[in-house]
């Protein structure tokens, strides 16, 4: 049970599953067997935290679901956007407009936002990006 206070349980919650794989994460969500979990991670994370319950992050297995839920809130912001810990980062790998993958903004400091993610390498790993890095989608801004 997360111990941190607005976005920080999420983090905490998070980052305590570092190296863990997917299955925990789709057997909540109710798959029966591996799909590409990152989602299923963030929404794990925000179900631990409360955050689903009480309508601040939705419940989402695709990554263009999460988005359009923030924006139907107004809470979604463009790749160029600062993030703070707790945001939801969306990801574009091939820069077709399209989010393929979705983490947890732990810190953003000095021009880097460090995450952890859900299915990176089959695993739930910290990464880092530069801000404004072409790869970044964009962010669920929750209203913690």
């Amino acid at each position: 049970i997360p111990t941190g206070i607005g976005n920080q349980a999420i983090v905490q919650v998070a980052a305590s599953q570092e190296g863990k794989g997917g299955t925990t994460y789709w057997n909540w969500y109710g798959f029966g067997s591996r799909v590409e979990w990152c989602a299923c991670f963030v929404s794990w994370c925000a179900d631990q935290s409360g955050y689903i319950q009480s309508g601040v992050i939705p419940k989402f297995s695709l990554c263009s679901d999460g988005v359009k839920w923030f924006e139907s809130k107004g809470r979604f912001r463009d790749g160029s956007y600062t993030p703070a810990a707790g945001d939801i980062i969306f990801f574009d790998w091939e820069g077709d407009g399209e989010t393929n993958h979705v983490g947890i903004v732990e810190k953003c400091e000095n021009g880097v936002v460090y995450t952890v993610e859900g299915n990176s390498g089959d695993a739930c790993r910290q990464k880092q990006y530069t801000v404004g890095s072409s790869s970044i989608y964009g962010y669920g801004v929750p209203a913690y």
